[in-house]
């Protein structure tokens, strides 16, 4: 299929019960509505959206049970990876509707939709009890199936975890377990077109086996940029951001965007040419 597609990613919702912000400062849930709001209004409206993990805060029942109706008011399908702040169990109940995931309790949730013109592969990369993430060998061996099968089909990875450093000190304590052996496993596969990531609450990019990493931003609070070894665990709140993935003449470009209202926009030129 060679038409044009719009995806839009978002993620770390780290959505809250009894509308509690998060950390006492964030509110995540006006950050969500507004999100949904934007992506509802945008024009092109996106084809679907991606939600890379961290749904909720605690992944509680009460917090999934927030964030359904919320994601239901999305005008598009919506695909969820769980991320370290999420429950596999709890999730899965939320969104028994969501038929893409698997059903089996207490495994990763990995996942394969293949209806669109790029092909998405979900990924668990969550330890639970644990910050960082990882691939278990059985995961890799599974995704390398799922993308031998199929080594024509330009194809998205949705994970969590970057499978790298960032450089800020205290999201790089617990590294991402597995991330060479990933890499080489993309070597082998150049129809990966993207991995697309969470956890980090900052846009980076990196080079990746023959793809290309993107990070995505929050939804609603930031990380701050510290690339200092010593860089505490601090927060806050640089303008919410999402990823736009579009697919088109059989390439991906990806654009880092905002929510919110700002001023503009204003022309380059009038009536005399360059506004001088």
């Amino acid at each position: 299929m060679n038409r044009s597609f719009l995806i839009a990613q978002i993620s770390d919702l780290h959505l809250k019960a009894a509308q509690r912000l998060s950390y006492g400062v964030v509110d995540t849930l006006g950050a969500l509505r507004r999100a949904v709001d934007h992506l509802n209004a945008l024009q092109p409206r996106p084809d679907i959206v991606l939600v890379s993990g961290d749904l909720v805060d605690f992944g509680r029942p009460d917090e999934y049970a927030v964030l359904h109706p919320e994601l239901a008011r999305l005008h598009m399908s919506c695909y969820l990876v769980p991320g370290n702040h999420d429950h596999r169990e709890h999730l899965l109940a939320a969104f028994a509707d969501h038929t893409y995931l698997p059903r089996s309790a207490g495994e990763p949730l990995d996942w394969v939709v293949e209806e669109h013109p790029l092909r998405l592969i979900g990924l668990d990369t969550t330890i639970p009890g644990a910050h960082g993430g990882q691939l278990l060998d059985s995961q890799l061996r599974w995704l390398d199936e799922q993308l031998a099968c199929r080594p024509d089909a330009p194809t998205l990875l949705i994970l969590h975890h970057p499978p790298f450093t960032s450089g800020i000190g205290h999201m790089d304590r617990e590294p991402f377990i597995n991330a060479a052996a990933l890499e080489r496993l993309i070597g082998r596969h150049p129809q990966v077109e993207r991995l697309l990531c969470g956890h980090l609450h900052r846009p980076m990019q990196r080079r990746f086996g023959a793809s290309l990493i993107c990070v995505c931003p929050g939804t609603s609070h930031q990380i701050v940029l510290d690339l200092q070894p010593t860089a505490p665990a601090h927060f806050n709140l640089e303008p919410p951001g999402y990823l736009l993935h579009h697919w088109h003449e059989q390439a991906l470009v990806t654009h880092n965007a905002v929510f919110g209202e700002y001023p503009g926009p204003y022309p380059f030129y009038d009536a005399h040419g360059l506004i001088d």
